[in-house]
């Protein structure tokens, strides 16, 4: 990347009847914007409007609203041009080669932002923010990438590095006055310095469970014998036939996954083969599939026939599935076909998924689950799996530094896990930022952002 450059690119998604933004960033913008619109005014007021015509060397293109954003107060932090132009394509596509023609050269993925960081206008946790903003699909998602774009996230990370920054150069003010055995750096207040860190980290490691589940969706399985209702369960909640509803036994062989949003938050709805014994080797592998299925999910609604099955079967199935799933995913018992049998009296959940009975109450218990899953964790919630691993390594520095103290090994080497400890944490907020991980990172971003 080459920050010297003007870079160009259609700014929204291509669309017939809408509005598209070309943006131009650099220290031509400007500049190159005036080949394509002659008549906007010298000098062009920063951050207002005007209407002006468009064209190429061909001739008259379309008529656009440009706005002049100068550097340092920009997105990228540069000098930026938007023009706003009418969303047919192909007026989209003949602009932006006239932008070319010009001298800008087209933005790579994620450039723009890329740019805002190089610039320091965003942190690199704020950058990959804008990403999760672009992709939120829900509620919850959406309130998060915010919370994380806001800088919230990157303050508290900050604070923890610069408090260890601190102890640490008293560390290394010990080791230049080696030969007098001073002392700058009190031993329990480091101690008590790196509990109070390292618990921090914890938390916030611990915090990514809730964070991912509602990043990625939260992944529900649903699991039962055949007939029990599954499918009708999943086209309920779905509110559309998308699941194939048969009385023969086995219909479902593979697994079907919808997304739907529930009170704000995204869930992952899987309808998995009907478990039995059966002698049919591809049903074998779909009952297979379903309890694989089951021990990766969040969440495992086990749905009974209540026409056909008693309580106490019922919970013996329970136990069953449990040992096979693991500790892992919150298994929550359902007895369907409540039309056709008595409602139990011990507080297990009776739903009709063919007349909606009991419904609502079975989305509230989605919600107490992802509810559960936030208690504790306060505003800050970790939603980026390689913030998780930085925090990770920055805890075991920080465990290793408690180790060399209760060892009385020396500050040398004791500086060398506080530098760590900063160093991974830095890699969070982009501090220290290797060029391979900028590329991974904004080479997910669409063009344009």
């Amino acid at each position: 990347m080459h920050p010297s450059d003007t870079i160009a690119a259609i700014a929204t998604a291509p669309g017939t009847g809408a509005i598209a933004v070309l943006r131009l960033s650099g220290p031509d913008a400007l500049a190159i914007a005036r080949r394509l619109a002659p008549s906007i005014p010298e000098p062009m007021e920063e951050r207002k409007s005007c209407l002006a015509a468009l064209r190429d060397e061909e001739g008259d293109v379309d008529e656009g609203l440009v706005t002049c954003f100068q550097g340092p107060r920009s997105y990228t932090g540069e000098d930026v041009v938007e023009i706003s132009v009418h969303g047919s394509t192909y007026v989209q596509q003949r602009l932006l080669q006239a932008l070319l023609a010009a001298g800008a050269r087209m933005a790579l993925p994620g450039e723009f932002t890329q740019r805002a960081f190089l610039n320091r206008k965003l942190d690199l946790s704020q950058a990959e923010a804008v990403a999760d903003m672009i992709a939120s699909q829900s509620a919850a998602q959406h309130r998060l990438a915010l919370q994380q774009l806001k800088g919230t996230f990157s303050e508290r990370i900050e604070n923890l590095r610069q408090q260890l920054i601190d102890f640490a150069a008293l560390i290394e003010l010990e080791l230049d006055f080696g030969e007098e055995d001073v002392v700058f750096a009190k031993r329990p207040e480091l101690i008590a310095l790196i509990d109070r860190i390292t618990d921090v980290c914890t938390q916030l490691t611990d915090s990514f469970r809730y964070g991912n589940a509602v990043k990625q969706g939260v992944p529900v399985a649903i699991i039962g014998a055949p007939n029990s209702g599954k499918s009708t369960l999943l086209n309920a909640l779905l509110q559309e036939d998308r699941a194939i509803v048969s009385e023969i036994p086995g219909t479902t062989r593979d697994t079907v996954e919808e997304a739907i949003t529930i009170g704000g938050v995204l869930f992952r709805f899987i309808d998995t083969a009907g478990i039995r014994k059966t002698e049919d080797t591809v049903e074998k592998l779909g009952i297979e599939r379903s309890y694989r299925k089951a021990r990766e999910a969040s969440l495992v609604v086990l749905l009974g026939d209540a026409s056909v099955m008693n309580e106490q079967a019922f919970a013996l199935e329970a136990r069953m599935l449990r040992e096979r799933v693991g500790d892992g995913p919150a298994i929550i018992p359902v007895l369907n076909k409540a039309d056709l049998s008595p409602i139990p009296s011990n507080g297990t959940l009776s739903i009709s998924a063919k007349h909606g009975q009991g419904l609502d109450s079975l989305r509230q218990r989605f919600l107490d689950h992802v509810n559960a899953l936030h208690a504790g964790h306060g505003d800050v919630v970790v939603i980026n799996a390689r913030h998780v691993d930085a925090l990770t390594r920055a805890r075991a520095a920080l465990l290793d530094a408690r180790r060399a103290i209760a060892q009385g090994i020396s500050g040398e080497l004791l500086a060398v896990d506080l530098r760590r400890a900063q160093h991974h944490l830095g890699e969070i907020t982009g501090r220290i930022t290797p060029d391979d991980l900028l590329g991974s990172i904004f080479g997910r971003f669409c063009i344009g952002k």
